[in-house]
């Protein structure tokens, strides 16, 4: 990283490279690419190896698994279909999405999967672009006939099986009752997924051919996508999950003959993307100039407003509050500073050393993508290293510690 003038001070910078960079020589994260960008001025650190026993250095262009920090970029093939009034956020997604009509809900969540009242109401647009549709990811009720019926269902990308092709997930996912109300309750990630198949079915394309038409050609992002070229394999490096017991270094994903080495079946915009900081970086400052990328109009200012304010309401917010609380010992207490906007978290009380209103998310692959709209502030970081383990949240926790330390005004 350079040195800064009015955006960045020469000491926080070299700070931030101190911290990243003894992270690294630990020995827990092989390597990482670090991005920071205020009023104009980019920094961009790479540091260590792609791999945990050395060889190739990290590059700037080095090509990671966003995991869920998908979420924040898939979110915008919705926002331009309600810009186009293709989608309204109060549509009942049954006329696209038939295998959601006529939902029940289980009478008590850890109860059988029988045991069902009807939905009190059918689901809308809004519920899905909000996390708050009715079924998600809770690892606290792991061993529930519910979430054990998505995990066998393949509904989820974390197991070895990939998911299948998007009909057969709808199918599947339309076997399963509801967890909650529409409406009633945030949940995690499915919603993202389900989100990938409503805007395929909605444009007649596949999510991927939308995206990139709409979003990714548009903003120059050339390394985004749901899998890796073979020519550019090479910037990939293996995805580790090192043993939550032992911390030994696993490959969870290698990257040739990998599941990023060819298309998949699904491109679930919950945690499916590749990419770099750069293609990254383009796209959040997108969403700092309020939908603008030089003189093109990507999104409207309204829809950047939408997606990047907090959209639940208290009773939500409190169910979002105990998940994260009570993840804390999964999620290291990434998430736990406030609400949930459209594919992202957006900070509604000063938890850390955050402001109000940043926005963004992180990836169980070691991945974390913000903006802050306070401070014009973009921060991208990116490792191999999977949250097995807490070594990747806690860098991502120093890096965000020290980029606000490096603020200069």
């Amino acid at each position: 990283m350079g040195q800064g003038n009015s955006s960045f001070s020469a000491t926080g910078l070299r700070r931030i490279r101190d911290v990243l960079t003894r992270h690294v020589e630990s020995g827990k994260i092989p390597g990482l690419v670090a991005l920071v960008s205020r009023n104009g001025e980019t920094h961009v650190e790479a540091i260590g190896t792609m791999r945990h026993e050395g060889g190739a250095l990290m590059r700037r262009d080095t090509i990671f698994r966003m995991a869920s920090t998908s979420k924040p970029v898939t979110i915008a093939a919705a926002m331009i279909l309600l810009d186009e009034c293709r989608l309204r956020l109060d549509d009942l997604v049954e006329a696209w999405l038939p295998e959601l009509a006529n939902r029940r809900v289980l009478k008590c969540i850890d109860g059988p999967l029988d045991d069902t009242v009807p939905a009190r109401r059918p689901i809308t647009v809004r519920d899905i672009l909000t996390s708050t549709f009715g079924i998600g990811m809770d690892v606290t009720l792991l061993g529930t006939p519910i979430m054990s019926a998505i995990l066998e269902n393949g509904l989820t990308p974390d197991l070895p099986e990939p998911m299948p092709e998007p009909d057969e997930w709808m199918r599947r996912l339309g076997t399963l009752p509801l967890m909650y109300h529409p409406g009633e309750r945030w949940q995690y990630h499915i919603s993202s997924d389900l989100l990938s198949v409503l805007v395929a079915r909605v444009t007649n394309q596949s999510f991927e051919a939308f995206l990139r038409e709409r979003i990714f050609e548009p903003l120059g992002m050339k390394n985004t996508g749901f899998h890796v070229s073979s020519n550019k394999i090479d910037r990939l490096p293996p995805l580790y999950a090192p043993n939550s017991q032992t911390g030994e270094f696993t490959v969870w994903d290698e990257a040739k003959e990998g599941r990023y080495n060819q298309p998949p079946a699904f491109q679930g915009g919950g945690g499916g993307l590749v990419s770099t900081v750069d293609d990254y970086h383009v796209y959040f400052q997108m969403l700092l100039n309020h939908g603008m990328h030089g003189d093109k109009r990507i999104l409207s200012q309204p829809g950047v407003e939408l997606m990047t304010t907090n959209r639940l309401t208290s009773e939500q917010q409190a169910a979002r509050t105990a998940m994260a609380a009570n993840n804390v010992h999964v999620s290291f207490g990434q998430g736990q500073h406030g609400g949930w906007g459209m594919g992202m978290a957006v900070r509604t009380y000063r938890g850390d050393y955050a402001p109000i209103g940043q926005f963004g998310w992180d990836g169980g692959s070691g991945t974390s993508t913000y903006a802050d709209p306070k401070n014009r502030l973009t921060g991208i970081l990116l490792t191999q290293v999977g949250m097995s383990t807490a070594d990747s949240a806690r860098v991502i926790h120093d890096f965000w510690t020290m980029v606000y330390q490096a603020i200069e005004d």
